[in-house]
């Protein structure tokens, strides 16, 4: 028997810009609601609501990080990352090496 209540998770599925766009598009002109446009293409209503979110940051619409500020910043912190990795081998090898010279 099936838990009752329980939904199984949606796969995790990716969107062209283009049709995210067009979704946007559709949710702007005001003909149907976004929980009504998320139904007609089976998509979530949070996920709908976060592409019109960023779409009115990128156009200036709202206040917040641009699609490419975020690109960007998650790009430094990932070079960031990578980065303090490298300063930690390189302080053990500095060590390693003191201890050899001794």
């Amino acid at each position: 028997m099936e838990s009752m209540g329980k939904k199984k998770p949606r796969p995790r599925r990716s969107f062209t810009p283009e049709f995210k766009a067009e979704i946007v598009e559709l949710c702007r002109r005001g003909d149907r609601s976004v929980g009504q446009v998320a139904k007609d293409f089976d998509l979530t209503e949070t996920a709908v609501r976060d592409w019109v979110r960023q779409t009115q940051v990128d156009t200036g619409e709202r206040d917040g990080l641009t699609s490419d500020e975020r690109e960007e910043l998650a790009r430094l912190r990932r070079e960031n990352r990578r980065l303090r990795e490298d300063v930690e081998v390189l302080k053990r090898a500095t060590a390693f090496f003191a201890k050899e010279t001794r």
